[in-house]
């Protein structure tokens, strides 16, 4: 077995590298002058069975070429199987036609990733179930639950908690992790006007006394969480933090939620924090690093992933 990093989330690779105990392959991804992607493998990979660990995030356009151009190198170079390790799968969101002559991009980058090489994707937490109906090669969507509820073990002991989907489309996450906790749910009824813009109109369930934890799989620009947070605390709430899969955090995002009055965003490092939110008061990162390490070692030996959904 062998691990390919590439430049999207390295510190994420690295940490995947020392719980597997194997060193990440040696591979030059570099850019000539007009910012063209030229990767070259340094070992040989003939015959191995190879794991690429790249998210798709920002910036979205290139760690996707580095992570179909470094499948082709391995391609060529005879890898036996190529797995495509993208914690944070980019596009995602792009799932459906939400108006007439709209693309499904989702779709378009699964294509890709398959006709580039890849035989496997392992992913986490993608925003509809359903895109990994979009891959015609073996898909596996792991789950940030496991390493959130043992956080939340931890951090809210003895607090009288209840898990609030932001959202009604989150819905079905939020009640799968309140179950895991024994918690009561609540839910936030928004209506969006546009991309990126929410405004929160009521909350259904007694939200009175608790302390609030939303439950959701992608913050970006933080508005509909920082909302939510303030009408739970109007409507009683004793405080709100917040669960998150993937930090997208663009634009304003970081400063909304510290000037915020959430107690605390928690988030993975599917994407690879930046400086602002290493600095931030109130967001804390969580590494999923053992989560795809046992993944990948039972991936490699033909072993099943499924009690990695309930447990660690």
């Amino acid at each position: 077995m062998k691990l390919v990093a590439g430049n999207s989330n390295s510190s994420l690779a690295q940490h995947i590298s020392d719980h597997l105990d194997i060193p990440l392959v040696v591979c030059e991804v570099k850019r000539f002058a007009d910012e063209e992607i030229y990767v070259e493998i340094k070992e040989n990979v003939r015959g191995e069975d190879v794991y690429i660990i790249q998210s798709t995030s920002f910036p979205t356009n290139d760690h996707l070429m580095e992570l179909l151009i470094i499948t082709d190198a391995l391609r060529r170079a005879s890898a036996r199987r190529i797995t495509a390790v993208m914690p944070y799968f980019g596009y995602a969101r792009q799932d459906r036609k939400p108006a007439p002559r709209a693309p499904i991009s989702a779709k378009l980058v699964a294509n890709l990733i398959t006709r580039a090489g890849v035989d496997r994707v392992l992913t986490m937490d993608l925003h509809a179930g359903q895109i990994q109906g979009f891959f015609d090669i073996p898909t596996d969507n792991l789950q940030a639950a496991p390493v959130m509820v043992r956080d939340i073990k931890k951090q809210f002991s003895g607090e009288n908690i209840m898990v609030v989907s932001p959202d009604i489309g989150g819905v079905v996450r939020a009640r799968s992790l309140a179950k895991r906790i024994n918690a009561p749910l609540a839910i936030v009824d928004k209506r969006r006007e546009k991309a990126g813009v929410s405004e929160v109109m009521n909350i259904i369930g007694d939200v009175a006394g608790y302390d609030c934890i939303m439950v959701d799989d992608i913050v970006d620009s933080g508005g509909t969480l920082c909302n939510a947070a303030d009408a739970m605390l109007a409507a009683g709430a004793k405080s709100v933090s917040a669960y998150i899969s993937h930090g997208v955090l663009s634009g304003g995002a970081v400063s909304r939620i510290v000037n915020s009055k959430l107690k605390n965003l928690v988030i993975t490092d599917s994407i690879e924090a930046n400086e602002a939110v290493k600095t931030a008061r109130n967001i804390r990162v969580i590494t999923i690093a053992e989560l795809f390490g046992k993944a990948i070692k039972r991936t490699a030996a033909e072993e099943s992933v499924s009690d990695l959904f309930t447990n660690l």
